[in-house]
């Protein structure tokens, strides 16, 4: 029987998980969301003490437990400091690319639960008054947020709530084209989220079970590197949903499912891997197989974190990861008849 899949509920789901900002650190909103979901669906959901999600899929054998690790934290900002002039500097959260930042609108988000826009700008951000504004290198340092309140000094800007450690998310600009085209920042992670639950989806919809137990492990500290450090004990297996990498001599495509044989933490499980090319061989799924140099994942971090569990790691391909970013329908598509097809093929 070919798997049918419900595509309007994968973009539906990703759209929503996008537009709600969840910088690392600041990811309460968007777990409330998911658990939401999960219990629309039936799944159990519960958080570790971190913040975690997890969604527990029971399985037609639950002796053997199977997790798909996926992450919501993204990258952002913090208030560092508040300059006299009343803008803002900022602390990076997470690999930005400073020059995709250059012009982007923002929100800061206050300890009282206030927003505040602004406009992320070089500090010499006008051509007509800095003589370096068109060449000045875009980093952490000569980065700053344009506040939209009428405020001349830093104390203004302190009057109004704002303090160093706030959070500042960035507008991701979520868009699909007629071509099946999925622009975005934040596609690392939240598109291989939305593959996650779109499994989760197909589970509920045709009403049958994996052949094992499955934990979908929602994490909210990958972008700092130790997310899922720490599993549940009856974990015996990771298979990861990330971003897939595009570039070089990488063979991925937006279009591709990806699987990683191995990144910067070393190789992933040969048998994992092994069966995950099959499988693709098998169901005629469009695939790449790449190693990913400068790139570590939530599995890493659960090895790092010394959990006795075997790993891989496959994600639809995006490209410009850390910048703005772009996926594409099918890429996510493919993500999931792989995943589905790992957790029910005989």
């Amino acid at each position: 029987m070919e798997l049918i899949l419900n595509r309007e509920f994968t973009l539906k789901t990703l759209e929503e998980i996008i537009n709600i900002p969840s910088p690392t650190g600041y990811c309460k909103n968007v777990i409330n969301h998911i658990e939401l979901i999960a219990n629309k669906y039936g799944f159990k959901f519960t958080k570790n003490n971190k913040g975690n999600g997890i969604i527990e899929i029971e399985g037609k054998d639950n002796s053997r437990c199977i997790g798909i690790p996926v992450h919501v934290d993204t990258l952002g900002a913090m208030v560092r400091s508040i300059n006299r002039d009343s803008t803002i500097k900022i602390s990076s959260i997470g690999g930005n690319i400073f020059s995709t930042l250059d012009g982007e609108y923002c929100k800061i988000h206050t300890r009282k639960g206030e927003i505040f826009t602004g406009t992320i700008l070089s500090t010499s951000p006008a051509v007509h008054v800095y003589p370096d504004a068109k060449n000045k290198e875009r980093t952490e340092d000569n980065m700053m947020v344009r506040l939209d309140e009428v405020v001349y000094s830093n104390t203004d800007v302190l009057e109004l709530g704002i303090m160093t450690g706030d959070f500042i998310s960035v507008e991701p600009k979520f868009q699909i084209t007629n071509s099946g085209f999925i622009k975005s920042r934040y596609l690392d992670n939240k598109a291989g989220t939305a593959c996650a639950l779109s499994i989760m989806e197909i589970f509920h919809r045709l009403n049958t079970k994996p052949n094992h137990k499955i934990k979908i492990l929602i994490s909210t500290y990958e972008e700092v590197g130790h997310g899922c450090s720490s599993i549940p004990d009856d974990i015996n297996e990771l298979v990861g949903i990330d971003m897939g990498c595009i570039g070089l001599d990488l063979g991925c495509t937006e279009q591709d499912v990806s699987i990683c044989v191995k990144d910067s933490s070393g190789p992933y499980d040969y048998d994992i891997t092994t069966n995950l090319i099959e499988l693709c061989k098998k169901h005629k799924i469009k695939h790449a197989v790449d190693i990913y140099p400068m790139y570590g994942s939530d599995v890493s971090a659960s090895l790092r974190g010394g959990n006795d569990i075997r790993g891989g790691l496959v994600g639809p391909g995006v490209n410009a990861s850390h910048g703005m970013e772009r996926t594409h329908i099918d890429g996510m598509e493919n993500t999931i008849k792989l995943i589905y097809a790992y957790l029910t093929d005989l």
